[in-house]
């Protein structure tokens, strides 16, 4: 697989909370320059973000009740909305946790699918899907939690499990990867985020089975 094909995957990430207009601009720009295949920024970013990708092909893309998850089903939903509203077109939402650890499946479910349902309902000048990923935090998670969320993932109408917010003890893996693309099948999507530096990590990644990466080191990982 050559970089050029591997940038096409990245969504290049800006998260930090200190993160400033220049931060976001030098972000656009390189993701322009590189071709990645978003910009990843937080919600008050997004309209900035999505006045500076105007034109290119690049996505606007945003983090939803990041980076706990712990937000509300509606807080969560009306946040995805209000952000697709100005501009985004692809949402990243961190799942409830603590209802994973309590196996309160339904709670699980009917967040995501709010989120997926309030993108639905938003109408746009674009006209295009919008992208919904569901951040599992796979750091956090055994195995079986890991195959039952991505299951009510993909069941609510989700777009992409994610592995990680790159906010909590650990990034992506290789056998978090792997578990989430068998667990899913090969007509949804499998995004590898948190801890990927190196043009050789991110290739594991993707031999692993993720087809996104999200990524804050882009233009080193395409630059080796």
């Amino acid at each position: 697989m050559t970089k050029n094909e591997i940038a096409k995957m990245i969504d290049h990430t800006q998260l930090s909370a200190c993160a400033g207009k220049e931060d976001i601009k030098k972000l656009c720009s390189e993701a322009v320059k590189y071709g990645f295949a978003s910009c990843c920024v937080n919600p008050y970013y997004v309209p900035l973000a999505a006045d500076l990708l105007n034109g290119s092909s690049v996505k606007v893309c945003t983090v939803i009740g990041f980076p706990l998850g712990a937000n509300s089903a509606d807080d969560k939903a009306s946040q995805a909305a209000m952000c697709v509203s100005e501009g985004a077109d692809e949402v990243d939402m961190v799942v409830n946790l603590g209802a994973v650890k309590d196996k309160d499946w339904d709670v699980v479910y009917e967040e995501i699918y709010a989120v997926r349902c309030a993108c639905d309902d938003v109408e746009t000048d674009k006209g295009a899907k919008i992208i919904v990923k569901v951040i599992l935090e796979t750091c956090y998670l055994n195995d079986e939690e890991i195959v039952k969320v991505s299951e009510l993932a993909k069941e609510a109408g989700a777009d992409f499990v994610k592995t990680s917010t790159g906010f909590g003890t650990g990034g992506a893996t290789v056998h978090a990867v792997e578990l989430m693309r068998k667990t899913v099948g090969k007509d949804m999507g499998v995004k590898a985020s948190g801890g990927i530096h190196s043009f050789e990590e991110a290739l594991s990644m993707v031999n692993a089975g993720a087809d996104r990466l999200g990524c804050s080191a882009g233009v080193k990982i395409v630059s080796e």
